[in-house]
């Protein structure tokens, strides 16, 4: 609340807060009666996403389904409840946010990677099928970045988050993105090149090297959760 009326009084806007748990059906329905009762939609972002810590095997099936529907059956059934309008005005813009986690399929992310994965391809072949009208998309794949991402989680990653992008540096990459029709968008140099030396090497180096970050990843957060 307090930031709506920040964001309310510095850009003179009226901001209207809808409270979903998007892992449950009846809430997601919510968010998506109201996009399609809106006259009128310049930009939608599907933002929403968290990980957990552990194997894919320590975790019920309840919250591994939740995950899939926090990350790509909720922005699926958004973009689908605002496209209509859009196509009708032939005008908007859709950012789907992934991470640069899809491209690294470590130890502890099987259900993370492959859900930020998907929303990849599924803005990739959107793009697609709406090539030639005036709707625009965007698969936003940052790296670590300076959010409550961790910090719900109860790490403390102070000194780590020096080298990390902050929340402005992001969405700023990504608006340029956008304006350029960039349908794939990796902030920061490093970042991208990560990508692609990932992606270059043969797959069974690649399967050992995710698999011993994995297993570095794994031991720090057992840490954490033991402190």
């Amino acid at each position: 609340m307090e930031r709506a009326k920040n964001l309310e009084q510095t850009y003179h806007t009226t901001v209207e807060i809808i409270i979903a748990e998007l892992s449950r059906t009846e809430e997601m329905k919510k968010v998506e009666e109201r996009i399609k009762s809106l006259d009128r939609l310049d930009i939608l972002i599907n933002n929403a996403g968290y990980w957990e810590p552990g194997f894919l095997w320590e975790r019920s099936p309840n919250s591994l389904e939740a995950m899939i529907m926090v990350h790509n059956v909720a922005p699926v059934r958004f973009i689908r409840a605002a496209l209509p309008r859009m196509l009708q005005r032939d005008k908007g813009d859709i950012i789907n946010v992934s991470s640069i986690g899809a491209y690294f399929n470590m130890v502890t992310m099987e259900n993370y990677g492959a859900t930020k994965t998907y929303l990849i391809s599924f803005t990739e072949s959107l793009h697609v099928a709406l090539m030639g009208t005036g709707i625009r998309l965007q698969a936003l794949a940052p790296g670590l970045t300076v959010t409550e991402f961790h910090s719900r989680l109860g790490a403390d990653f102070t000194k780590e988050q020096r080298r990390w992008m902050k929340p402005e540096e992001v969405v700023d990459k990504s608006l340029r993105a956008l304006e350029k029709v960039q349908v794939l968008c990796i902030p920061g140099f490093r970042r991208r090149l990560l990508v692609k030396f990932a992606s270059a090497l043969p797959r069974p180096i690649y399967y050992k090297v995710m698999k011993f970050i994995g297993e570095k990843v794994k031991k720090r957060w057992d840490e954490i959760e033991k402190a």
